[in-house]
Protein backbone atom coordinates (compact mmCIF):
# COMPACT_ATOMS: atom_id res chain seq x y z
CA UNK A 1 0.00 0.00 0.00
CA UNK A 2 1.26 3.21 -1.06
CA UNK A 3 0.99 6.05 1.60
CA UNK A 4 3.59 8.50 -0.25
CA UNK A 5 0.34 11.15 0.32
CA UNK A 6 0.04 11.14 3.70
CA UNK A 7 2.24 11.92 6.89
CA UNK A 8 4.00 8.63 8.41
CA UNK A 9 2.43 9.73 12.07
CA UNK A 10 -1.58 9.07 10.24
CA UNK A 11 -3.37 6.18 9.40
CA UNK A 12 -5.11 6.40 6.43
CA UNK A 13 -8.55 7.65 6.90
CA UNK A 14 -11.67 6.94 4.28
CA UNK A 15 -14.87 8.53 5.12
CA UNK A 16 -17.71 6.03 3.09
CA UNK A 17 -20.76 7.26 1.70
CA UNK A 18 -21.93 4.57 0.32
CA UNK A 19 -25.69 4.87 -0.37
CA UNK A 20 -26.55 8.31 2.03
CA UNK A 21 -26.47 9.89 -1.26
CA UNK A 22 -30.03 8.10 -2.15
CA UNK A 23 -28.99 8.70 -5.43
CA UNK A 24 -29.10 12.00 -5.14
CA UNK A 25 -25.88 13.56 -7.74
CA UNK A 26 -26.19 16.74 -5.41
CA UNK A 27 -26.35 15.06 -2.54
CA UNK A 28 -23.12 13.44 -3.61
CA UNK A 29 -21.41 16.52 -4.35
CA UNK A 30 -22.28 17.94 -0.97
CA UNK A 31 -20.59 15.27 0.98
CA UNK A 32 -17.72 15.66 -1.04
CA UNK A 33 -17.27 19.04 0.24
CA UNK A 34 -18.29 17.83 3.81
CA UNK A 35 -15.69 15.23 4.03
CA UNK A 36 -12.70 17.55 2.34
CA UNK A 37 -13.45 19.59 5.66
CA UNK A 38 -12.93 17.19 7.95
CA UNK A 39 -9.41 16.05 7.42
CA UNK A 40 -10.00 12.45 5.80
CA UNK A 41 -7.47 11.28 2.74
CA UNK A 42 -10.79 9.87 1.00
CA UNK A 43 -14.02 9.51 0.42
CA UNK A 44 -15.38 6.14 -0.63
CA UNK A 45 -18.56 5.71 -2.67
CA UNK A 46 -20.07 2.29 -4.03
CA UNK A 47 -20.28 1.54 -7.87
CA UNK A 48 -23.66 -0.21 -8.49
CA UNK A 49 -24.46 -1.60 -11.85
CA UNK A 50 -27.91 -3.08 -11.20
CA UNK A 51 -28.30 -5.30 -13.89
CA UNK A 52 -24.87 -6.70 -13.50
CA UNK A 53 -24.67 -7.55 -9.39
CA UNK A 54 -28.14 -8.01 -8.64
CA UNK A 55 -31.60 -9.65 -9.55
CA UNK A 56 -35.31 -9.57 -8.77
CA UNK A 57 -34.44 -12.50 -6.09
CA UNK A 58 -32.10 -10.54 -3.82
CA UNK A 59 -33.88 -9.70 -0.34
CA UNK A 60 -33.40 -6.74 1.47
CA UNK A 61 -30.36 -6.74 3.92
CA UNK A 62 -32.90 -4.21 6.03
CA UNK A 63 -36.42 -3.44 4.46
CA UNK A 64 -35.65 0.44 4.93
CA UNK A 65 -37.02 1.46 1.51
CA UNK A 66 -40.96 2.56 1.44
CA UNK A 67 -40.10 3.51 -2.60
CA UNK A 68 -38.39 0.73 -3.82
CA UNK A 69 -40.45 -2.99 -4.47
CA UNK A 70 -37.20 -4.75 -4.63
CA UNK A 71 -33.50 -4.57 -3.55
CA UNK A 72 -32.95 -4.83 -7.49
CA UNK A 73 -35.14 -1.78 -7.95
CA UNK A 74 -33.06 -0.11 -5.01
CA UNK A 75 -29.65 -0.42 -6.62
CA UNK A 76 -31.12 0.92 -10.22
CA UNK A 77 -31.93 4.41 -8.66
CA UNK A 78 -28.51 4.63 -6.75
CA UNK A 79 -26.41 4.35 -10.30
CA UNK A 80 -24.88 7.21 -11.96
CA UNK A 81 -24.03 7.27 -15.17
CA UNK A 82 -20.21 7.62 -16.15
CA UNK A 83 -20.23 11.39 -16.89
CA UNK A 84 -21.50 11.90 -13.38
CA UNK A 85 -18.86 9.61 -11.98
CA UNK A 86 -15.96 11.52 -13.59
CA UNK A 87 -18.06 14.98 -12.21
CA UNK A 88 -17.34 13.29 -8.86
CA UNK A 89 -13.73 12.10 -8.77
CA UNK A 90 -13.36 15.60 -10.40
CA UNK A 91 -14.62 17.33 -7.77
CA UNK A 92 -12.80 14.67 -5.09
CA UNK A 93 -9.90 16.03 -7.33
CA UNK A 94 -10.63 19.93 -7.03
CA UNK A 95 -10.80 19.92 -3.18
CA UNK A 96 -7.96 17.61 -2.15
CA UNK A 97 -9.33 14.08 -0.95
CA UNK A 98 -8.76 11.01 -2.98
CA UNK A 99 -11.80 9.07 -4.86
CA UNK A 100 -12.63 6.03 -3.92
CA UNK A 101 -15.37 3.39 -4.93
CA UNK A 102 -15.92 -0.40 -4.32
CA UNK A 103 -17.17 -2.07 -7.26
CA UNK A 104 -19.56 -5.03 -6.98
CA UNK A 105 -19.65 -6.32 -10.65
CA UNK A 106 -16.82 -6.71 -12.87
CA UNK A 107 -18.83 -4.13 -15.32
CA UNK A 108 -18.21 -1.74 -12.45
CA UNK A 109 -14.81 -2.33 -12.35
CA UNK A 110 -14.23 -1.39 -15.88
CA UNK A 111 -16.56 1.94 -15.53
CA UNK A 112 -14.30 2.66 -12.70
CA UNK A 113 -11.17 2.22 -14.94
CA UNK A 114 -12.41 4.80 -16.64
CA UNK A 115 -13.39 7.04 -14.31
CA UNK A 116 -9.65 6.53 -12.74
CA UNK A 117 -8.98 5.30 -9.77
CA UNK A 118 -6.01 4.54 -7.62
CA UNK A 119 -7.04 2.07 -5.73
CA UNK A 120 -9.94 -0.42 -5.12
CA UNK A 121 -11.78 -1.37 -1.75
CA UNK A 122 -13.84 -4.63 -1.75
CA UNK A 123 -16.61 -4.98 0.37
CA UNK A 124 -16.92 -8.35 2.95
CA UNK A 125 -19.37 -9.42 0.89
CA UNK A 126 -17.29 -9.52 -2.14
CA UNK A 127 -14.15 -11.24 -0.49
CA UNK A 128 -15.00 -15.18 -1.95
CA UNK A 129 -15.92 -13.60 -4.96
CA UNK A 130 -12.63 -14.04 -7.21
CA UNK A 131 -14.27 -13.46 -10.56
CA UNK A 132 -14.29 -9.90 -8.79
CA UNK A 133 -10.91 -10.05 -7.66
CA UNK A 134 -9.42 -11.69 -10.40
CA UNK A 135 -11.02 -8.82 -12.60
CA UNK A 136 -9.61 -6.03 -10.25
CA UNK A 137 -6.14 -8.02 -10.23
CA UNK A 138 -6.05 -7.39 -13.87
CA UNK A 139 -5.77 -3.45 -13.46
CA UNK A 140 -2.76 -4.05 -11.29
CA UNK A 141 -3.64 -1.64 -8.69
CA UNK A 142 -3.67 -2.01 -4.79
CA UNK A 143 -6.60 -3.25 -3.06
CA UNK A 144 -8.21 -3.03 0.47
CA UNK A 145 -10.03 -5.91 1.47
CA UNK A 146 -12.79 -5.90 4.33
CA UNK A 147 -12.95 -9.13 6.07
CA UNK A 148 -16.48 -8.60 7.58
CA UNK A 149 -18.23 -12.13 7.24
CA UNK A 150 -14.91 -14.31 6.00
CA UNK A 151 -13.23 -16.55 8.31
CA UNK A 152 -9.22 -16.71 8.50
CA UNK A 153 -10.00 -20.08 6.31
CA UNK A 154 -11.49 -17.65 3.44
CA UNK A 155 -9.32 -14.20 3.86
CA UNK A 156 -6.14 -16.70 3.22
CA UNK A 157 -7.71 -18.18 -0.03
CA UNK A 158 -8.43 -14.63 -1.03
CA UNK A 159 -5.49 -13.11 0.23
CA UNK A 160 -3.06 -16.06 -1.62
CA UNK A 161 -5.15 -15.26 -4.48
CA UNK A 162 -3.88 -11.65 -4.48
CA UNK A 163 -0.59 -12.55 -3.56
CA UNK A 164 -0.37 -14.66 -6.06
CA UNK A 165 -1.20 -12.11 -8.84
CA UNK A 166 1.54 -9.21 -7.15
CA UNK A 167 -1.65 -7.28 -5.91
CA UNK A 168 -0.57 -5.06 -3.03
CA UNK A 169 -3.52 -5.99 -0.64
CA UNK A 170 -4.29 -4.43 2.53
CA UNK A 171 -7.03 -6.02 4.93
CA UNK A 172 -9.70 -4.83 7.09
CA UNK A 173 -11.06 -6.29 10.26
CA UNK A 174 -14.98 -5.40 10.24
CA UNK A 175 -17.69 -6.84 11.93
CA UNK A 176 -20.74 -6.76 9.27
CA UNK A 177 -23.39 -5.54 11.65
CA UNK A 178 -25.13 -2.09 11.83
CA UNK A 179 -24.42 -0.55 13.80
CA UNK A 180 -21.28 -2.80 15.67
CA UNK A 181 -21.76 -2.94 19.12
CA UNK A 182 -18.81 -3.10 21.69
CA UNK A 183 -18.72 -6.85 21.82
CA UNK A 184 -18.62 -7.15 18.23
CA UNK A 185 -15.35 -5.00 16.95
CA UNK A 186 -13.51 -7.56 17.21
CA UNK A 187 -10.22 -5.40 18.20
CA UNK A 188 -7.81 -8.36 18.84
CA UNK A 189 -8.18 -9.43 15.27
CA UNK A 190 -6.26 -6.61 14.06
CA UNK A 191 -2.83 -8.14 15.54
CA UNK A 192 -3.97 -11.67 14.47
CA UNK A 193 -4.26 -10.31 10.90
CA UNK A 194 -0.66 -8.50 11.17
CA UNK A 195 1.20 -11.35 12.36
CA UNK A 196 -0.60 -13.53 9.66
CA UNK A 197 -0.34 -11.87 6.70
CA UNK A 198 2.57 -9.47 7.01
CA UNK A 199 0.36 -6.48 5.00
CA UNK A 200 -0.71 -3.02 5.96
CA UNK A 201 -4.08 -3.97 8.45
CA UNK A 202 -6.48 -1.23 9.23
CA UNK A 203 -10.38 -1.16 10.94
CA UNK A 204 -13.46 -0.56 9.14
CA UNK A 205 -15.89 0.46 11.55
CA UNK A 206 -20.22 0.45 12.08
CA UNK A 207 -20.27 1.50 15.64
CA UNK A 208 -21.86 4.85 15.33
CA UNK A 209 -19.08 6.39 17.77
CA UNK A 210 -15.66 7.36 17.49
CA UNK A 211 -14.23 5.20 20.31
CA UNK A 212 -13.87 1.85 18.13
CA UNK A 213 -11.45 3.57 15.51
CA UNK A 214 -9.66 5.19 18.08
CA UNK A 215 -8.78 2.19 20.06
CA UNK A 216 -7.53 0.44 16.58
CA UNK A 217 -4.80 3.09 15.73
CA UNK A 218 -3.95 2.51 19.19
CA UNK A 219 -3.49 -1.43 18.63
CA UNK A 220 -1.74 -0.46 15.09
CA UNK A 221 -4.30 0.34 12.64
CA UNK A 222 -2.52 1.98 9.71
CA UNK A 223 -6.32 2.50 7.67
CA UNK A 224 -9.30 3.58 9.20
CA UNK A 225 -12.74 3.66 7.16
CA UNK A 226 -16.16 4.77 8.42
CA UNK A 227 -19.74 5.47 7.35
CA UNK A 228 -20.62 9.34 7.42
CA UNK A 229 -24.03 10.62 7.37
CA UNK A 230 -25.33 14.38 7.90
CA UNK A 231 -27.55 13.38 10.04
CA UNK A 232 -28.37 9.76 11.40
CA UNK A 233 -32.12 9.89 11.11
CA UNK A 234 -31.51 10.48 7.34
CA UNK A 235 -33.30 7.57 4.79
CA UNK A 236 -30.59 4.97 4.39
CA UNK A 237 -29.40 1.55 5.09
CA UNK A 238 -26.55 2.55 6.97
CA UNK A 239 -27.29 5.97 8.60
CA UNK A 240 -27.86 4.49 11.86
CA UNK A 241 -24.38 2.91 11.76
CA UNK A 242 -22.45 6.43 10.50
CA UNK A 243 -20.52 9.24 12.32
CA UNK A 244 -21.93 12.43 11.50
CA UNK A 245 -19.92 15.30 10.30
CA UNK A 246 -18.69 16.61 13.76
CA UNK A 247 -17.83 13.23 14.71
CA UNK A 248 -16.30 12.62 12.14
CA UNK A 249 -13.55 15.71 12.34
CA UNK A 250 -13.10 14.25 15.91
CA UNK A 251 -12.54 11.26 15.37
CA UNK A 252 -9.80 12.77 12.50
CA UNK A 253 -7.81 14.53 15.13
CA UNK A 254 -8.20 11.92 17.85
CA UNK A 255 -6.68 9.26 15.81
CA UNK A 256 -3.91 11.62 14.49
CA UNK A 257 -2.71 12.60 17.86
CA UNK A 258 -3.20 8.74 18.70
CA UNK A 259 -0.69 7.71 16.16
CA UNK A 260 1.80 10.61 16.94
CA UNK A 261 1.70 9.03 20.51
CA UNK A 262 2.89 5.74 19.33
CA UNK A 263 5.58 7.25 17.37
CA UNK A 264 6.71 9.03 20.34
CA UNK A 265 7.66 6.27 22.79
CA UNK A 266 8.09 7.76 26.05
CA UNK A 267 11.41 6.31 28.17
CA UNK A 268 10.41 5.44 31.54
CA UNK A 269 14.23 4.72 32.38
CA UNK A 270 14.96 8.63 32.22
CA UNK A 271 13.24 11.29 34.21
CA UNK A 272 15.89 14.09 33.27
CA UNK A 273 13.59 16.05 31.45
CA UNK A 274 11.28 16.34 34.98
CA UNK A 275 14.13 17.73 37.32
CA UNK A 276 12.49 21.65 37.54
CA UNK A 277 9.24 20.16 37.49
CA UNK A 278 10.42 17.33 40.56
CA UNK A 279 11.74 20.20 42.55
CA UNK A 280 8.57 22.50 42.47
CA UNK A 281 6.00 19.37 42.97
CA UNK A 282 7.61 17.18 45.20
CA UNK A 283 8.16 17.95 49.00
CA UNK A 284 10.24 17.98 51.75
CA UNK A 285 10.04 16.44 55.65
CA UNK A 286 8.38 18.75 58.39
CA UNK A 287 7.01 18.54 61.70
CA UNK A 288 3.25 18.91 62.59
CA UNK A 289 3.07 20.62 66.05
CA UNK A 290 6.14 22.08 68.18
CA UNK A 291 8.62 19.75 69.34
CA UNK A 292 11.25 20.52 71.89
CA UNK A 293 15.28 19.60 71.73
CA UNK A 294 15.52 15.73 72.90
CA UNK A 295 12.26 14.82 71.30
CA UNK A 296 12.70 11.62 69.56
CA UNK A 297 10.79 11.68 66.05
CA UNK A 298 8.09 9.46 65.39
CA UNK A 299 5.72 9.04 62.09
CA UNK A 300 3.29 10.78 63.75
CA UNK A 301 5.35 14.07 63.92
CA UNK A 302 5.62 14.19 60.60
CA UNK A 303 4.13 16.54 57.37
CA UNK A 304 5.53 16.70 53.88
CA UNK A 305 5.95 20.27 52.16
CA UNK A 306 6.64 21.65 49.03
CA UNK A 307 8.99 21.62 47.53
CA UNK A 308 11.96 19.68 47.45
CA UNK A 309 15.39 20.89 48.46
CA UNK A 310 14.23 23.19 51.65
CA UNK A 311 14.50 20.00 54.19
CA UNK A 312 15.18 16.06 54.08
CA UNK A 313 13.49 14.44 50.87
CA UNK A 314 10.17 12.70 51.75
CA UNK A 315 11.30 9.38 50.58
CA UNK A 316 13.81 9.29 53.46
CA UNK A 317 11.18 9.49 56.03
CA UNK A 318 12.40 6.18 57.55
CA UNK A 319 15.89 7.74 57.87
CA UNK A 320 14.51 10.18 60.97
CA UNK A 321 12.37 8.02 62.56
CA UNK A 322 13.83 7.30 66.24
CA UNK A 323 16.13 10.47 65.72
CA UNK A 324 16.42 13.08 68.47
CA UNK A 325 16.26 16.71 67.95
CA UNK A 326 19.11 18.86 68.76
CA UNK A 327 17.09 21.93 69.00
CA UNK A 328 13.57 23.31 69.74
CA UNK A 329 11.69 23.20 66.27
CA UNK A 330 8.23 25.03 65.37
CA UNK A 331 5.22 23.50 64.03
CA UNK A 332 5.41 23.03 60.31
CA UNK A 333 9.29 23.77 60.08
CA UNK A 334 11.23 22.11 57.49
CA UNK A 335 13.23 18.94 58.95
CA UNK A 336 16.91 18.73 57.96
CA UNK A 337 19.81 16.86 58.96
CA UNK A 338 21.38 19.73 60.46
CA UNK A 339 18.41 19.45 63.38
CA UNK A 340 19.04 15.92 64.38
CA UNK A 341 21.47 13.64 66.71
Amino acid sequence: MEYNEMNDHNPYIIAEIAQAHDGSLGMAHAYIDAVAKTGCHAIKFQTHIAEAESSVHEPFRVKFSKQDATRLEYWRRMEFSLKQWKEIKTHCDDVGIEFMSSPFSNAAVDLLEEVGVRRYKVGSGEVNNLVLLEKIAQTGKPVIISSGMSSFKELDQTIAFLKDRQVDVSVLQCTTAYPTKPEEFGLNVISELKNRYNIPVGFSDHSSSVEACIAAVALGAEILEFHVVFDKDMFGPDAKASLDFKETTQLVKAARNIAISIENPIDKSDNTNFSELKSIFEKSLAINTDLKKGHVICFSDLETKKPKGCGIDASLFHEVIGKSLNKDLLQWSFLNREDLV
